[in-house]
């Protein structure tokens, strides 16, 4: 079992900059690999970035890339999202998740979640 948990999110003008947390608590964190994802209102769940165990690999969503940096610290079991130049469609709740094995772009892949933290982007 891994429980997750969410902090960071809130309200920013576009252009500006946020950073999520995920607090990890559970199955060992240092061992699995992590992501973030994201839900807007009538949209389904989309992919942000993911990060393996150890933090030496990181992928990016086309839309994320270049402005968000995902991270991990194992020591503090916990996962950040460094989102800047942020833009009105960045508005969502985010949610991040453990790895569970598969794609590691699919939501499907991903048996634990947290319960998400809102980001609202104004123009």
């Amino acid at each position: 079992q891994v429980q997750l948990v969410e902090f960071g999110g809130g309200l920013v003008q576009a252009g500006g900059s946020l950073r999520l947390s995920c607090a990890a608590s559970g199955r060992t964190f240092s061992t699995i690999a992590m992501a973030w994802f994201r839900q807007a209102p009538g949209k389904e769940r989309e992919f942000v970035s993911t990060i393996n165990w150890s933090g030496s690999r990181v992928y990016y969503a086309d839309s994320a890339q270049g402005r968000f940096t995902i991270s991990k610290d194992n020591g503090k079991n916990t996962m950040y999202l460094q989102m800047n130049s942020l833009k009105p469609e960045d508005t969502a709740v985010y949610y991040c998740a453990a790895f569970g094995g598969g794609i590691y772009d699919s939501p499907s892949s991903y048996p634990y979640w947290g319960r998400g933290t809102q980001v609202t982007v104004s123009s």
